[in-house]
């Protein structure tokens, strides 16, 4: 048996090369059909959704269940009266229409007053614009705790000299502080800094005021970052707890945070109701962010790109 040598190829450096190579194996990706920050995400977002789980299980549940230990994960016969039980336990409408009183003036003065000085800093030069700033800023450092006696003082101060429905135990004790805030102003001041800065001038041309220019072109196209700041103050206001403990002692002023304390005594808690009122207060901040959810991410994503 005869055996046929396989000639080899010289190359231009004179040695010979062979005529076939073996082909390399290909490594194929494995190709998920999601991402993998989703395997990260789910569970996260699972640990975050279970308190509220917990609460509308409990807010179903008879005393004894509630009490149970080990916890019933689901309730043998879900218990719906909870609700307008808790509902007429406390004067709850009452605590709603303060609630959303407080939260509308809140909302409205914020967005006015924080677009008028945003817009101040980010376009207007004054002298002591800078340093004016850096105070402004350094005021989110301080933690409401330090202040609060402060500012009791100065509602106080309010009440008693200049109009007494901005004093002690009045519902205009709870919009006083917080009609503009620091982190409002940053946050327009930082979106009104990226819209062009040649589109005022082109207004300004024609003859348009600097405030026509700001209602006529700012805020229209600042609308996503005027959602994200009016769905925050929202959540702020009408979640707030410690500054109305403060100044609410009558239950005619209490809001919604404050008015859950009826469902807590000194030695028991009824917490089926308690869970019930938590769950009714929830549903109108539910609902503001999932209409202003689309545009947290644009208006996050443009605030802060011009320093």
């Amino acid at each position: 048996m005869t055996h046929t040598a396989i000639p080899a190829v010289s190359t231009a450096s004179g040695d010979p090369q062979p005529t076939h190579t073996a082909a390399a194996p290909v490594r194929r990706r494995v190709r998920l059909p999601f991402s993998p920050w989703h395997l990260v995400l789910i569970p996260t977002s699972f640990l975050l959704v279970v308190p509220l789980l917990w609460m509308l299980v409990t807010s179903l549940q008879t005393p004894g269940e509630a009490n149970k230990f080990p916890p019933d994960l689901v309730p043998e016969h879900p218990r719906w009266q909870n609700y307008p039980d808790a509902w007429d336990a406390a004067p709850f409408g009452h605590f709603f229409l303060n609630s959303l009183t407080v939260t509308t003036v809140v909302l409205i003065s914020n967005l006015l007053v924080c677009s008028l000085a945003g817009y101040a800093f980010a376009r207007i030069r004054f002298l002591g614009r800078g340093a004016l700033f850096v105070v402004l800023m350094a005021t989110l450092m301080v933690p409401f705790q330090v202040t609060m006696i402060p500012v009791f003082l100065i509602v106080k101060w309010f009440g008693d000299h200049i109009w007494e429905g901005l004093g002690i135990d009045h519902i205009g004790a709870l919009m006083l502080p917080n009609l503009a805030t620091a982190f409002g102003i940053f946050f327009l001041r930082q979106f009104f800094q990226t819209v062009p800065v040649e589109l005022e001038e082109a207004a300004r041309v024609d003859g348009t005021s600097r405030i026509g220019v700001m209602f006529k072109i700012i805020l229209p196209l600042s609308m996503p970052a005027l959602s994200t700041l009016a769905a925050l103050t929202v959540l702020t206001s009408w979640n707030d707890f410690l500054w109305p403990l403060i100044v609410i002692t009558s239950t005619d002023t209490m809001t919604v945070p404050l008015g859950m304390s009826y469902f807590q005594g000194a030695h028991t808690t009824q917490w089926p109701l308690l869970m019930a009122a938590n769950v009714m207060s929830l549903l109108p901040m539910l609902l503001v962010f999932m209409v202003a959810q689309r545009y947290f991410v644009q208006s996050v994503a443009s605030t802060g790109l011009k320093g």
